[in-house]
């Protein structure tokens, strides 16, 4: 259509071009579908303009050639170039006269066009307002008869609800006239049959054939348990209401008889149903049995019936729970093993659980309610067969008379309780498992373990003193036939200290620890509230802090009692100056014996030290790492305890500073007693011969440094931080100060000035494995005193300007030159001093 439509526009404009009298005709159409103004200029000027459409054409082809373009708008082709080079008069484009007429005609034509456009949409616009008003008017009438509509639909559901109610009301009036009749009619045949159970008391031989006959026991159980129910509520009218005495009790007496023969007869109805059940369960015949179960669920809701299914069950037959019995105890008479025990216990209760699981299936296919009988026979498993073993099983001991160690002691009885506490709950959480009905399976497992949970905390108090008890007792008797084989047994106060206090241990420590968190898992197990539980392991660590504390006291007191010993050895061997010399002898012998023995004991209590710091780093740990977690839950527990540990330590703390008092007396003792005896007077008054001067420290300082050396070590071993610290500054002073004692008995020459400058060099290099800086510079003092016996007479003076410090101890030195009284030095030096 377009194509043929462009096709005419075309000739029509053509036509017109051709010649200026057919003016162009347009017509509306051509202005229709996808309209393009340059195909409408190309259609008029094609005729007057033939160049334009090949001028179109190589500029399509050249993509838009600009020259063609500039060329077309000058008014000059491309293909008649020649002409330009024509004289200037003719004119440059002799087509814009019929051009310049074309365009006016077209330019009115299309004015013309759109003034009968616009007519055409005002008269549509019109037409338009014209067809919505009446739109309008329609759907108005149409909403009036909708509305209508709606009304009559509404007032015909109203009548239809309302006829529907008025039936509702005519079938339940229909209905309850129904159940009425019916229950008069079933009210009728039970006072007939009523009447049949009140003639005598225990007559039951005139019954109707549907109470005689074996076939009809369902529907007989059923009548009888509604004419009991009759006759009770009947009785339970008469009882209340107010009547004449003679006619209430002639209507109570008659129900009664009926209500006697009624329970008779019940009775003997339901002992010949259970004797079936039990008959057909001796056969295996669920058929049968789940027809009587359902029969003997009308009476007692089948209580009875459940009961005495369960309790016909050959796993509770006292030759199961004998066995029972000897498959966790084992061997009568034989101490049982909390191991065996487990074993034991996992074994029967996997088997009664399997059992129950068996049951289950039975009752399921039997019982009409089988979850009710689930729950008798896991209660009956609970209340009878697991509580008959834990009787034999967990004996409840006395805490004033507890068995003894050779008996397993309380630890085996606190053993097995957890032992058999931990199976028990596992066994009812299986039971859960399988299905127990409505019943408390938890509450009545706890149940079980009330009596023994109850003095637990107790019990594990005794157990631990007990164990305490049992361990030093074992440590005294090691300690005793030690003793016995060395022959020292009953020399001195010490050995029986020794009996009483045992050696610290860190193994025996660890013990104790080790027996500590075993009650300590014991009291998580038991313990189901957290203050509960913080409370318990609170008592129980107690009882470790009080352990470790007496056994770390008692052996720091017996290391002390070999210083105290070594002390009186050395008091008893002091003689005076005037002995004989075979008397001398044996003393030194017997001193030298004390030293020994002396040395002996500050290694033994370093070592004790050193193993109750290691003790107490154990106590630490295990707090920590195993107790903290259960105390901070509660408020103030943690605390507590931290403060309480603090308190028992402390006391082990105080016997260890009065031993390290008693190491530093026995050390400085021999000390004393090498400078005395090792020290020659001549040691530091060495003749000005010429001689080479004898650079070595003196015998006796070797023999000091050699000895503290050797002592000493074990101090380094067995102290720590600040203890050591403190223990190696006490005793560097107490050196410092036995030396300058020393020194003041002597007197010294400018050489044997060189000599103990050499001493005090070695004193000093040995104090600085103190780490004590101000035991270093005490004896660095020392080292400039001692320039006083090197230097002549008229440097002394200016020897300790600067240093006004050491004065008072170099003015003591002084003294101590052979040359003090011969150098008049006390005068010279008067002006030094005031």
């Amino acid at each position: 259509m377009k194509e043929i439509r462009d096709g005419s526009q075309a000739n029509r404009m053509s036509k017109s071009a051709s010649s200026d009298s057919n003016p162009l005709v347009l017509d509306v159409d051509d202005f229709k579908g996808n309209f393009s103004f340059d195909d409408l200029f190309g259609n008029l000027v094609t005729e007057l303009l033939p160049s334009y459409l090949e001028k179109e054409a190589d500029s399509s082809e050249s993509h838009g050639n600009i020259v063609g373009i500039d060329a077309l708008s000058n008014g000059n082709l491309r293909s008649n170039a020649g002409k330009s080079a024509q004289g200037l008069s003719s004119p440059l484009f002799p087509e814009v006269d019929a051009l310049l007429s074309l365009f006016k005609n077209s330019s009115t034509q299309l004015v013309d066009l759109k003034r009968q456009v616009d007519g055409k949409l005002n008269n549509l616009k019109k037409e338009v307002a014209v067809q919505d008003l009446k739109h309008r008017k329609t759907l108005a009438e149409l909403e009036k008869g909708v509305d209508g509509l709606f009304g009559s639909f509404a007032r015909l559901d109203s009548r239809i609800s309302s006829v529907g109610h008025t039936a509702a009301k005519i079938g339940d009036h229909l209905q309850s006239a129904d159940t009425q009749r019916e229950s008069a009619s079933q009210t009728i045949e039970l006072i007939k049959y009523l009447m049949e159970f009140n003639r005598s008391p225990g007559d039951l031989t005139a019954l109707s054939p549907l109470f005689t006959d074996d076939n009809r026991v369902a529907e007989a159980a059923s009548i009888a348990q509604k004419l009991r129910s009759f006759a009770d509520e009947d009785v339970g009218r008469q009882k209340t209401t107010v009547s004449s005495a003679v006619g209430n009790a002639t209507s109570s007496k008659g129900l009664e008889v009926a209500i006697s023969n009624l329970q008779e007869y019940c009775n003997e109805l339901e002992n010949r149903l259970l004797a079936r059940f039990d008959a057909a369960t001796q056969k295996r015949d669920l058929t049968r049995m789940g027809e009587y179960a359902k029969i003997l669920s009308q009476f007692n809701r089948g209580t009875s019936a459940m009961q005495h299914y369960v309790g016909l069950r050959p796993m509770f037959d006292i030759e199961v729970m004998n066995a029972d019995a000897k498959l966790v105890l084992g061997d009568e008479g034989a101490q049982p093993s909390p191991s065996n025990v487990a074993k034991g216990l996992s074994s029967m209760f996997k088997e009664i659980t399997d059992t129950v699981r068996k049951e289950a299936t039975t009752i399921a296919a039997v019982f009409p309610s089988p979850k009710d009988v689930m729950s008798i026979l896991v209660q009956r498993v609970l209340e009878d067969r697991v509580p008959k073993l834990l009787e034999k099983l967990l004996q409840k001991p006395s805490l004033v008379n507890p068995p003894s160690m050779e008996e397993g002691g309380l630890v085996l009885y606190l053993r097995l309780l957890a032992v058999a506490y931990e199976k028990t709950q596992e066994f009812s959480k299986d039971l859960r498992s399988v299905g127990c009905g409505d019943l408390d399976v938890e509450g009545l497992t706890e149940s079980l373990f009330l009596p023994h949970k109850d003095i637990y905390v107790e019990c594990e108090q005794a157990s631990l003193k007990q164990l305490y008890k049992a361990k030093m007792d074992e440590l005294r008797s090691e300690s005793q036939l030690s003793s016995e084989s060395s022959g020292t047994i009953g020399r001195s106060k010490g050995a029986s200290m020794a009996l009483s206090n045992p050696e610290i241990s860190v193994a025996v420590v660890t013990e104790f620890v080790r027996w500590n968190e075993e009650a300590t898992s014991r009291c998580s197990l038991f313990s189901l509230q957290p203050a509960t539980l913080a409370a318990s392991v609170k008592v129980v660590f107690t009882c470790l802090l009080d352990q470790v504390s007496q056994y770390i006291t008692g052996g720091l007191e017996r290391a002390r009692d070999g210083l105290t010993e070594a002390a009186a050895l050395r008091e008893k061997h002091l003689l005076g100056t005037s002995v004989s010399r075979r008397v001398a002898a044996a003393a030194a012998s017997a001193a030298e014996n004390a030293a020994a023995a002396g040395e002996s004991s500050f290694r033994s209590f370093m070592l004790s030290v050193q193993r109750c710091g290691s003790s107490v780093a154990i106590l630490q740990q295990y707090f920590v790492n195993s107790l903290s977690r259960l105390l901070l839950p509660v408020d103030g527990a943690h605390a507590a305890s931290s403060e309480e540990m603090a308190t028992a330590m402390s006391r082990a703390e105080n016997v260890a500073c009065k031993g390290l008092q008693q190491c530093i007396e026995t050390v400085m003792a021999e000390v004393e007693r090498l400078l005395s005896t090792e020290q020659k007077a001549t040691d530091y008054r060495s003749p000005d011969d010429g001689i080479i001067p004898d650079h070595r420290p003196t015998s006796a300082c070797a023999c000091v440094v050699a000895y503290l050396s050797r002592v000493l070590e074990s101090a380094f071993t067995g102290l720590e931080g600040l203890n050591k610290q403190a223990f190696l500054t006490e005793l560097g002073n107490r050196l410092h100060k036995a030396l300058l004692n020393h020194w003041q008995k002597l007197t010294f020459n400018p050489s044997g000035g060189l000599r103990l400058k050499r001493d005090i060099t070695e004193y000093g290099e040995f104090v600085r494995s103190f780490n004590a800086p101000q035991i270093d510079e005490k004896f660095e003092q020392l080292g400039i005193i001692a320039n006083v016996f090197i230097v002549a007479p008229e440097s002394l003076g200016p020897l300790f300007e600067g240093t006004p410090s050491i004065k008072k101890d170099a003015q003591r030195f002084i003294q101590l030159r052979d040359d003090y009284k011969s150098a008049k030095l006390a005068s010279r030096l008067s002006s030094l001093w005031n």
